[in-house]
């Protein structure tokens, strides 16, 4: 794990800081790069976010895809988890502790765009991050990359509709031409371009060359990571200020989606008999987020000063320290994870054959 991917909350937190100062004593620099849109897309962001997720994506080879039978039950389990639980039940914590619980809490405005927030965050699986806890719990590398590969090549098609649907059910009014030039924007065309990206690298030097490219394009990258958050919280900082507890309520439905999804998935592994070293890293794809797709989407849907925005923001500044405590839970369980009986059953009948 580098530097910053161990830091990142700090590095979030910094950011907010720097935000909140530079949009209180810079108003109109930031008034002006919210004014920057086309077909109410802001393009500046447009950039950062591509500069953000196309070498996370040059790493992922779709061919891996055709390894996903070898790992059924897991693949299965991830794919259950992700796109039939996960925005599901986001949205259901969502109109409790938001819609509910905490209303008295929030401003009244903003009650629907957190919430929006919260679905659009929990409707995007992890892409980057994935392959840091997949190694910490010593996963097996080929079903993290398969996992990764078919979770993208599914939201292409599915990140829409679920998205567009669970609005729907929160009576919040769905822009369906954003919601997909969203889609096409910070989703197929990063895909595309990643991927075009990755064959030409290796097409002309190999592996080395792609890897001496990406070592290039990682600082790049995180830099861009940085810079939009200080372009949110530039926006959202007087709200912010007014009612700093925001962040703290809006943290808890994601933590406890986190730790809901993460243990329904291990948990089911276990029952299916699968590997721990598949059933791990499947854990933390099932909880994990692609929090980068989810700011871009939150803010072409809703704009910078949405309630949205902040929610998705939330997303990563407790993304770090929650995953790492998944991680722990799972290495620390493992013994009792191996002694499952689905499991002895299967490691009995793949050391038969």
């Amino acid at each position: 794990m580098s530097i910053f991917e161990r830091y990142l909350t700090l590095w979030v937190a910094i950011c907010i800081v720097l935000g909140i100062a530079a949009g209180h004593f810079v108003p109109g620099f930031f008034q002006g790069l919210g004014a920057l849109e086309y077909a109410k897309v802001n393009m500046p962001m447009a950039m950062l976010i591509w500069l953000m997720i196309i070498p996370m994506l040059v790493r992922i080879d779709f061919m891996s895809l055709r390894q996903v039978g070898a790992y059924w039950r897991g693949i299965g389990v991830t794919v259950f988890i992700n796109w039939a639980i996960k925005p599901f039940s986001m949205a259901l914590l969502g109109w409790l502790f938001v819609g509910w619980l905490f209303r008295p809490l929030l401003p009244e405005m903003q009650i629907d765009s957190y919430i929006a927030g919260l679905i659009i965050l929990a409707a995007a699986p992890c892409t980057a991050m994935v392959f840091v806890w997949s190694n910490l719990v010593k996963g097996e590398p080929h079903f993290t990359l398969s996992q990764v590969a078919l979770n993208d090549a599914i939201m292409v098609i599915a990140f829409a509709p679920i998205v567009g649907l669970l609005l729907g059910l929160s009576a919040i009014v769905v822009p369906w031409d954003t919601l997909l030039l969203s889609v096409g924007l910070y989703i197929v065309v990063p895909v595309v371009a990643a991927q075009v990206c990755r064959r030409w690298l290796l097409a002309t030097g190999g592996i080395d060359a792609m890897n001496r490219v990406l070592a290039v394009l990682q600082p790049i990258s995180i830099a861009a990571l940085l810079l939009t958050l200080v372009m949110l919280f530039g926006f959202q900082g007087e709200q912010i200020i007014a009612q700093p507890t925001i962040i703290l309520l809006l943290a808890v439905p994601i933590l406890i989606q986190v730790y809901f999804n993460a243990g329904m998935a291990y948990l089911l592994n276990r029952a299916s008999g699968e590997q721990h070293c598949v059933a791990g890293p499947s854990a933390l794809i099932g909880a994990s987020n692609f929090f980068e797709l989810a700011v871009a989407a939150a803010i072409a849907l809703f704009g910078f000063n949405s309630g949205a925005a902040l929610a998705t923001v939330v997303g990563v500044l407790v993304e770090v320290p929650v995953m790492l405590s998944v991680v722990w839970i799972v290495n620390r369980s493992k013994e009792w994870y191996d002694n499952g009986a689905a499991v002895r059953r299967n490691t009995k009948s793949r050391a038969a054959e």
